[in-house]
């Protein structure tokens, strides 16, 4: 569908397709936008775009995906499974579950069809037994429940703090102090609504990351750092960092990538060891993601073996 503007406006171009095209709401044609499906003189249109005569605005509409996601022969890397509980080891570059852009060939696709469709139902049709998540570019422990008990079981058990993350990471700069508590209120950025920023209470969410840098490389003025989370915020260790002055290497949020000493090809966050509570026999288990390749540089700096340092 091609419409041109005839007539001198004032509307962005969200706002002029709205009023011209009653089958599609604001905001689907927000995600339209987004989605790159319409274009304003043959390039990507932004929803705030003001519309002016002799634009030629282009619509494409994408055929509608089922709501319930599809199981998929996906390769998972399965670090305990049990009638109630599956831990992945999630590889980077790994969506967690169907979304906007992300319609299949994630986590969720992967876990239906190795699970047979066993999984949690509280999370509903596009996100069976996710308890929690990891970032599209972060790797690690992430654990599903496969029953609603289960699902339920760790939900309190991540809302009540009574489970343990722990991650690495690996920065530009090195943190000052080498250890802390860092205790911020975590909202929307109010610059940018894409992003997640430290922001003033009662703003946000509490948020509280202990840190500890583990070897600091002068050369490249990089570190890895040991982070326990005490709460999950969206990006939390993400922010934290960048708040510290001391972004993630190969971060493309919350870093300027391309002027970072060390180019790894990935997002330096690792989810490296999780333990909680089984939801059927109370037992405290402990869960270790391998650490990545990527990271070996700064774990060859190391003095001791990287078990000891926790």
């Amino acid at each position: 569908m091609i419409l041109t503007v005839d007539q001198p406006s004032s509307d962005r171009i969200d706002a002029w397709l709205a009023s011209r095209l009653p089958d599609l709401s604001r905001s689907r044609i927000q995600e339209l936008i987004r989605e790159q499906f319409i274009l304003c003189n043959d390039k990507p249109a932004k929803p705030r775009d003001p519309v002016k005569p002799g634009d030629r605005i282009s619509i494409a509409i994408p055929e509608a995906v089922p709501a319930e996601a599809a199981a998929q022969d996906i390769p998972l890397q399965v670090l305990y499974e049990d009638q109630d509980i599956i831990v992945i080891d999630k590889e980077h570059g790994m969506v967690v579950h169907p979304a906007v852009g992300n319609h299949d060939g994630t986590l969720v696709n992967a876990l239906l069809h190795h699970c047979h469709g066993q999984l949690s139902g509280i999370g509903g049709v596009e996100r069976p037994g996710i308890v929690h998540r990891l970032d599209k570019d972060t790797s690690g422990c992430l654990i599903v429940a496969k029953n609603d008990h289960a699902h339920q079981h760790l939900v309190n058990q991540f809302s009540g703090r009574t489970n343990d993350k722990i991650y690495l990471c690996v920065t530009q700069n090195v943190p000052s102090p080498a250890a802390e508590t860092v205790f911020t209120h975590i909202g929307r950025d109010p610059r940018n609504r894409q992003k997640m920023a430290v922001v003033t209470p009662p703003s946000g969410r509490a948020s509280i990351t202990d840190y500890k840098v583990l070897y600091g490389d002068a050369a490249t003025r990089t570190a890895l750092v040991l982070c326990h989370l005490h709460t999950g915020r969206t990006h939390q260790i993400r922010v934290h960092m960048k708040h510290k002055g001391t972004p993630l290497i190969g971060d493309p949020i919350y870093a300027q990538t391309q002027r970072q000493t060390a180019q790894t090809g990935r997002l330096m966050l690792h989810a490296w060891k999780l333990s909680i509570d089984h939801p059927r026999t109370g037992e405290r288990l402990h869960f270790t993601a391998p650490i990545p390749p990527e990271f070996t540089p700064w774990l060859l700096g190391l003095d001791h073996p990287i078990d000891s340092l926790v």
